[in-house]
């Protein structure tokens, strides 16, 4: 079997975090224009061919992993984006989605984030429901593009899953990620479960346009 190497791409910075909203798949408004630039900082980078040569482009179907995907894809040798749902972030549920973090807290309260089966999104997917279907994507496009290099524009929480399922962690604790806006993880499916990690939130695109701030652990 060939090593896959898996290239995931959070996202620039959305309006959904800036404008602080629960921004799901029905209502996610894209990137803001320092999120665009961020994409922009990527895209050059990328563009001399010495980070990534992609066989494989795929998105989320947010738009705001759409467009970071956009943007990119004129370094990747300007090859389709492929949509594919399963690469979406935490799903709150077509009755949250839009909510702002606000009314959603001052409703619900503040979610802890250590129960994988807590209902802290009514109507929406737990965590584990969340990491069920990541992972059931991550090993789907494995097996479709077996030996290739794909780079997969999504999203912190589906980095965060990845990460602990291929390092056989727990779903929810013991340690936590800040997966930076248009931030490189990179890692290679060597044999059956076991997975190389090569590198993880690789900005150093960024370096010219913010420091490398923790990003709001509520962003997606």
């Amino acid at each position: 079997m060939s090593n896959t190497r898996l290239v995931l791409i959070r996202h620039g910075q959305s309006r959904a975090t800036v404008e602080r909203f629960l921004g799901g798949p029905r209502t996610c408004t894209g990137l803001t224009d320092f999120g665009r630039l961020q994409a922009q900082a990527l895209r050059d980078r990328l563009i001399t061919g010495r980070d990534v040569s992609a066989t494989v482009l795929l998105s989320s179907n947010f738009p705001r992993a759409v467009e970071t995907a956009q943007i990119l894809a004129p370094a990747l040798g300007s090859m389709p984006i492929g949509i594919d749902a399963g690469w979406g972030e935490h799903d709150p549920g077509p009755e949250l989605d839009g909510m702002s973090y606000d009314v959603y807290v001052a409703k619900f309260g503040t979610p802890t984030w250590s129960d994988p089966d807590e209902v802290m999104f009514p109507g929406g997917e737990t965590v584990g429901e969340f990491h069920t279907r990541v992972v059931r994507t991550l090993r789907e496009t494995v097996r479709r593009h077996e030996g290739e290099t794909i780079v997969v524009a999504c999203h912190g929480g589906v980095v965060d899953a990845v990460m602990r399922h291929t390092l056989q962690m727990h779903q929810t604790g013991k340690f936590e990620l800040y997966t930076l806006n248009t931030s490189i993880t990179e890692i290679v499916h060597v044999e059956a479960s076991k997975w190389r990690l090569v590198r993880y939130n690789d900005a150093a695109h960024l370096s010219a346009l913010q420091p490398f701030d923790s990003p709001d652990s509520s962003a997606s």
